[in-house]
């Protein structure tokens, strides 16, 4: 009898890349959606080692709130450009503009929400019937709910309670008019798992992720970077730290972590010793026990 011996990082590839290639076997317009950040870079290059030599079968859709890091959106287009990607981007301002959504006022006014209105034109414009994510069951309690095929309705709404059971690695995705799925290959990885691999794969990353000079307010124990969307209370200034961020999202409520992280190998021992949660420093996640639960029963991500 042969015995393999299969390294830990070989066997999430093995089944990220399963998922994606069974993604192009039962639909006819999947689309992966891309942020920028560590996840979805980490599925781009999945799903491109899925296919390759072949081109990516399918386009990448960024979903921009306006509020992005100017780093994000270099990177984004730079990698696309070098790639050769189907990049489509919907804005959350154009939802605003038509009225299909509705901008927040206050101090601590956020897009996070706004997102899910984009994202849902969107896919119903280009007649999206999969998307894939890069979100990790580790992440967040409500995250930990997802399957691999996370059903959705006709009105892009997630039902924790009625889900479809995966057994054997077998996948239903079969759908009524109108419905679609949301696809979660990196569902069993972690974030050790993601950063060894980004550093196993030699992969790019925004310079977001490593330690920087940045100017920063104190918000309820969350740092913000200085930015033209926030708007200081009363009492707060800016002040130079030395931080990087775990976790890329809007300038407006992703916290940055005071880190002297400038390579992998320094992440890799930062995040082994951490004793905060990768979206601790998430002002959205804060707004109530259930906002991210809440969030993905309105289309979220």
């Amino acid at each position: 009898m042969i015995s393999y011996n299969i390294s830990h990082l070989e066997e999430l590839e093995a089944e990220s890349i399963y998922v994606i290639r069974e993604v192009a076997a039962q639909f006819e317009r999947p689309v992966l959606l891309f942020s920028g950040g560590k996840d979805s870079i980490t599925m781009l290059h999945l799903a491109r080692k899925a296919f390759y030599p072949a081109a990516l079968p399918f386009p990448i859709l960024h979903v921009d709130t306006g509020h992005n890091f100017p780093e994000t959106i270099q990177f984004r287009d730079e990698l696309t450009e070098k790639l050769k990607l189907n990049l489509i981007v919907g804005y959350v301002q154009d939802s605003i503009n038509t009225g299909t959504a509705t901008e927040e006022k206050g101090a601590d006014a956020s897009r996070i929400r706004l997102q899910s209105v984009t994202l849902l034109e969107a896919l119903e414009k280009y007649k999206f019937d999969a998307a894939l994510g890069g979100a990790r069951r580790d992440e967040e309690k409500a995250r930990a709910k997802e399957r691999f095929f996370s059903h959705r309705d006709e009105f892009g709404q997630w039902d924790p309670k009625n889900q479809r059971p995966e057994l054997w690695n077998l996948f239903n995705g079969k759908k009524g008019v109108g419905e679609h799925f949301r696809i979660f290959p990196l569902s069993n990885w972690t974030e050790m798992d993601i950063w060894q691999y980004i550093m196993l794969e030699k992969i790019d990353i925004p310079p977001l992720y490593f330690s920087h000079q940045r100017r920063c307010i104190d918000r309820d124990g969350i740092l913000l970077a200085e930015c033209e969307h926030l708007t200081l209370k009363e009492g707060e200034t800016y002040e130079e730290r030395t931080v990087r961020f775990r976790t890329i999202g809007d300038m407006t409520s992703t916290g940055a972590a005071l880190s002297d992280a400038a390579t992998l190998e320094d992440i890799i021992e930062e995040v082994a010793s951490a004793r905060m949660t990768e979206r601790g420093g998430r002002a959205d996640d804060r707004r109530s026990e259930a906002s991210m639960e809440e969030r993905k029963k309105e289309g979220y991500f």
